[in-house]
């Protein structure tokens, strides 16, 4: 790497520790890919010969995902740019691929890999009750047994709280804790990830709502001559993505059910753009009429929350030049674009590639209108 960018990579099982120095010689690239939707992964390349060692340590590196009584590979890589250590990935090992050299030149190991989220994905915990206990509560209970693995739960209360009551119900745990986490996100119009801490070798497991609000990352600044920070950028407007969803709350004496609309109201995401998205579709979501009024709400706002970012963004970037790593999850500025473009955006992905003196990032950002709501965009 470049001396303005140091990578150093820990692997072994639970508690990682620094690689030899003929691993990271050996390494030849790695990709880093991060979003908002979905869990992240990764993907190391190493350069080999047939006697390296390297075939000896992946090799063991196999054996420990193929038995479920050894826990998992894991792999810590951290990124140290002007002086600062970041954790880049926090994740474990799901398959190493063995391409052979031929011609007496070199071959390839590459190891792919997902965050944290894998090992909550291993054991089926089905049918394990939760009695009186709310939905944050289960989630703080379900990460507390990942605590070996630096995993800090951050749950967040729902805003349409929904306490069962033991003598009417008791909620049972369906399927991985993976899975159901990601079930109990779905009903309260949440979203849960696993994202690597501050310090190394921590995690925060965040189950909550998606946030859009918060100090903006450095701006994005295109066609700005010397001020220009980005290698690519271009946007895309779609009027017809808007939708409007009609949930259905069941009268209780009468038994018919009552549409209310939804509107994208959540405080956490405010619009960041003067001109939204118009509401081209109605969506009827006729099976809230089977929930009861808490859920149903939470079901239109979880609905709502993923339809009104009708403006999207795509580009890429080198590190070195942006002076910092862009993260996703996050606000950031773009400048230079036009006046429907410019102003803040969220960052929806973002992809990392390193290699011996490059670090580059492509990434995707979305926001719900045209024109920027702010006169100005933060350097």
């Amino acid at each position: 790497m470049s001396s303005a960018v140091h990578m150093s990579l820990m692997i072994g099982p639970v508690v990682p520790i620094p690689v030899p120095a003929m691993m990271i010689n050996a390494l030849e690239e790695a990709t880093v890919t991060s979003a908002a939707d979905s869990s992240s992964g990764f993907q190391l390349r190493f350069k080999v010969h047939s006697k390296s060692e390297l075939n000896t340590i992946f090799l063991i590196a196999v054996g420990q995902n193929t038995s479920v009584g050894t826990p998992p590979l894991r792999v810590v890589l951290i990124v140290t740019l002007n002086g600062r250590p970041r954790p880049l990935f926090d994740g474990v090992v799901t398959n190493v691929e063995v391409q052979a050299g031929q011609n007496g030149q070199p071959g390839n190991i590459t190891v792919t890999g997902d965050d944290l989220t894998k090992v909550m994905g291993l054991i089926d915990f089905s049918g394990l009750p939760y009695p009186a206990m709310p939905i944050t509560a289960r989630v703080a209970l379900i990460c507390a047994k990942y605590a070996a693995f630096g995993i800090i739960p951050l749950p967040i209360p729902a805003l349409f709280p929904d306490v069962p009551i033991p003598v009417e119900r008791i909620p049972a745990h369906q399927g991985t804790d993976l899975e159901y986490l990601q079930q109990l996100a779905s009903e309260v119009g949440y979203v849960f990830y696993i994202e690597p801490g501050e310090v190394p070798l921590t995690n925060i497991a965040y189950f909550g709502p998606e946030i859009k609000i918060g100090p903006p990352q450095p701006a994005l600044n295109h066609d700005m001559d010397a001020h220009s920070n980005v290698e690519s950028l271009s946007f895309n407007f779609d009027p017809t993505k808007g939708v409007l969803p009609i949930v259905y709350i069941q009268n209780q004496l009468t038994r018919a059910p009552i549409p209310i609309p939804v509107p994208n109201i959540n405080p956490l995401q405010p619009p960041l753009g003067v001109l939204p998205a118009p509401v081209a579709n109605i969506k009827f979501m006729k099976d809230t009429a089977k929930m009861n009024p808490m859920q149903a709400l939470s079901k239109g706002l979880d609905e709502a929350k993923t339809s009104q970012d009708a403006v999207t963004g795509s580009g890429s970037l080198d590190v070195l030049r942006y002076g910092n790593i862009l993260k996703p999850r996050k606000l950031v500025g773009v400048r230079g674009v036009g006046v429907a473009y410019d102003g803040l955006y969220y960052v929806r992905s973002v992809t990392s590639t390193l290699k011996r003196g490059e670090f580059k990032q492509s990434f995707s950002l979305t926001r719900n209108g045209l024109i920027s709501i702010t006169p100005r965009v933060p350097v």
